[in-house]
């Protein structure tokens, strides 16, 4: 054969898996979109005859290289879509790979909606889930939290069923499957608690940073979802309180809510942190800008209208679980590293709460729980914010969110999960070859 012959039998390179950010990419030798169960199953257990690992990626919102692999990638492009409603029971079993957006819509076609939800909606139902994917609540945990059944494939290609309640199937699977990290099987579908159709009134406002850290406990424990975002190098804070209402439905006007939403919170955002990113010492000129901005607004709507909103803004993320008496002293240390570090924040923190839940490795597994994030705009060095931040987070007994940046490894996060041994030797059982192993998952889980 001649070389020119040889080079165009060449085989291609494989394609590049990037996540949404751009910061963990992979290059796996095969790729897979299976559109059924039996599919996937099929799929799993060619690649461990082939002695490949296998990794399933959603759309990528993960900030850590979670769903890496050199091995068999697969999409969930095509394992979507409603399964069953079961109103008598109050759940809805929905294929792992579809979008929450589908989800939600779906749902509120039917009259039914989700208790809570996180910020968006641009993860498929697995891989929010998987990393532990929440929003903010007094009463109303995570996505995770909300599932009473899943599906998933295992190593050897089997198909295991696991449920909640007292007459849960596998119930020692259900208990750490639900923010299972990839590392036991791939999610096929999944099985969430829906309640009738309800509205939200949200009540944003700007506040002071010390006036929320005061009566924080109150604002928490006064509304069924409290939020806010501090704007560093500022004492300006966006407040938002959510809560159930009786009506009448109130939405942000189309135009009033685009420019507030789109234009200001993703359009000029973008500008300024382009600014912030070239020019780091404008950075606190521009927070003070940016923390005036925004006024005060009142609306009543559907549920994932009010938890969600659209972020076109492209970022890095790093966020940790505290225990929730933690919080106030925590933030408070924060605002004084960024005042006398010289560090340039161009992000607002974000903080919200949740109630202790039951699983495994839940970041609120066992303890009422507030979360920290810190934020950076993509392309912006952040290391030293970040370790600065990690630094505070750990000295309160913090755990990394799954899905997001951190330098901590299975030493550390075995101390701060109680149920941590329990989880790992599940994932022994299970998946005693590490066909859903990575590096990453050496590093938090150990080996």
């Amino acid at each position: 054969m001649s070389t020119r012959t040889a080079r165009r039998t060449k085989r291609p390179a494989p394609p590049t898996w990037r996540n949404w950010a751009g910061n963990a990419t992979a290059r796996p030798l095969r790729t897979s979109a299976p559109s059924t169960t039996e599919a996937l199953a099929e799929v799993v257990r060619r690649a461990a005859e082939d002695g490949l690992t296998v990794k399933a990626a959603g759309t990528g919102h993960s900030f850590t290289p979670v769903a890496a692999t050199e091995g068999v990638l697969i999409r969930p492009d095509r394992l979507t879509g409603i399964r069953r409603i079961d109103r008598g029971a109050g759940t809805v079993t929905v294929a792992a790979g579809t979008p929450l957006r589908q989800l939600n819509e779906t749902l509120a076609a039917e009259g039914l909606s989700l208790t809570n939800m996180g910020d968006i909606m641009e993860q498929t139902v697995s891989g929010a889930v998987g990393t532990g994917t929440h929003g903010t609540g007094r009463d109303s945990g995570s996505l995770a939290a909300q599932i009473r059944a899943l599906e998933m494939v295992l190593a050897d290609g089997s198909v295991l069923r696991c449920s909640g309640g007292e007459a849960g199937e596998n119930p020692e699977v259900f208990a750490a499957a639900r923010v299972g990290l990839g590392a036991l099987g791939v999610i096929t579908e999944i099985t969430f608690a829906v309640e009738p159709l309800f509205l939200l009134t949200a009540r944003e406002e700007p506040m002071r940073l010390d006036a929320v850290l005061a009566d924080f406990d109150h604002l928490v424990r006064g509304n069924e979802h409290f939020e806010f975002y501090w704007f560093p190098h500022t004492d300006r804070c966006v407040t938002k309180r959510n809560n159930r209402s009786d009506g009448p439905a109130d939405p942000l006007p189309r135009l009033g809510g685009w420019l507030e939403d789109e234009f200001l919170s993703n359009g000029v955002f973008q500008a300024a942190c382009s600014v912030g990113r070239a020019f780091p010492a404008a950075v606190p000129g521009i927070a003070r800008i940016a923390g005036r901005a925004l006024s005060a607004r009142t609306y009543t709507d559907i549920p994932y209208k009010v938890f969600t909103s659209p972020r076109r803004v492209r970022f890095v993320e790093m966020e940790y679980a505290l225990p929730r008496a933690a919080a106030v002293e925590a933030l408070r240390e924060l605002r004084a590293v960024v005042g006398r570090s010289g560090l340039r924040a161009n992000f607002p923190v974000e903080v919200r709460v949740a109630p202790a839940d039951d699983i495994t490795l839940s970041t609120a597994s066992g303890r009422d729980t507030a979360y920290i994030a810190v934020h950076v705009y993509r392309g912006t060095p952040h290391e030293r914010y970040f370790t600065a931040a990690e630094q505070i987070m750990v000295a309160h007994g913090g755990r990394p969110h799954w899905g997001k940046l951190h330098s901590r490894d299975a030493g550390y996060l075995s101390e701060v999960y109680p149920r941590f041994t329990e989880f790992t030797a599940l994932r022994d059982r299970l998946d005693p070859h590490r066909v859903f192993g990575n590096d990453h998952l050496r590093r938090v889980l150990g080996d």
